[in-house]
């Protein structure tokens, strides 16, 4: 095997990917798998979850709900006793709520940041106890371009996204001197499962065609190379950084 190869193999690694059961956290968990790394899938719905691993090589079901803290500690510790071990964790499980300042309540905006940042926090802490026992490990969290960038009537989802982001630097600058490099995806407009209906939608035609300098949605499936190169020893020395996969987006100027 050539040493270009061997940069990007998670042969033996053992990582957990959130929010796998469809769209992107399926195909980071397939890139993963695909570069040798043993894969846990999460999500709410276990017979939804045994049978993506089933198409998916070395993947292994983790069903709970992010939210729900103590459940997240009880996988985490499964996973350990199972394999020994955890090298990656890559937190995708997000909600979403798209309302104006008027619609969303205090209830609603805590309860988008429990989902958003709270779980990603309390996931990221459970890894790293492990990782630091051995000295090494990768925390990526999958933001978004609304981390940096805000559109009319939804202030709360950029709100969750930008302190996600933060999040990522603050245990980049804790965790780094430890051996475990943290780091961020920020994903453009992808066609996701959420986002499938607005593909052919005119009016979203002329906003994917005027903002994105390759002039299309982004798949899903184009996230996996940026969490192999994250999750890989081809970025030993990346941390702290948020890496943009939005077909040029967060760099063109509209006059």
């Amino acid at each position: 095997m050539s040493a270009n190869s061997t940069l990007f193999s998670l042969t033996d690694k053992v990582f957990i990917v959130t929010g796998a059961s469809s769209g992107i956290g399926l195909e980071i968990a397939r890139g993963l798998a695909g570069a040798g790394a043993a894969v846990g899938i999460n999500g709410r719905n276990r017979e939804r979850l045994e049978a993506c691993c089933g198409d998916v090589p070395r993947a292994f079901a983790v069903p709970f709900d992010v939210a729900d803290l103590d459940a997240a500690g009880r996988a985490v510790d499964d996973v350990i006793e199972r394999f020994g071990r955890l090298d990656g964790i890559v937190c995708n499980a997000a909600a979403r709520d798209r309302r104006s300042l008027d619609e969303i309540e205090p209830e609603d905006f805590r309860a988008l940041l429990e989902t958003n940042i709270v779980a990603p926090y309390q996931l990221a802490r459970l890894a790293a106890r492990h990782m630091l026992t051995q000295g090494s490990g990768r925390i990526i969290f999958v933001t978004s371009l609304a981390g940096d960038f805000a559109r009319p009537g939804d202030p709360a989802y950029p709100s969750s996204k930008g302190g996600l982001t933060g999040l990522m630097r603050g245990l980049a600058v804790e965790l780094g001197p430890r051996g475990i490099n943290v780091n961020a995806i920020a994903p453009g407009p992808i066609l996701s499962d959420a986002n499938k209906h607005l593909d052919g939608d005119p009016e979203w035609d002329t906003i994917i065609q005027r903002t994105i300098p390759l002039a299309r949605w982004g798949e899903p499936s184009e996230l996996a190379g940026a969490a192999i190169f994250l999750a890989s020893k081809a970025s030993t020395y990346v941390n702290g950084h948020v890496l943009r996969v939005d077909g040029g987006a967060s760099v063109q100027f509209l006059s």
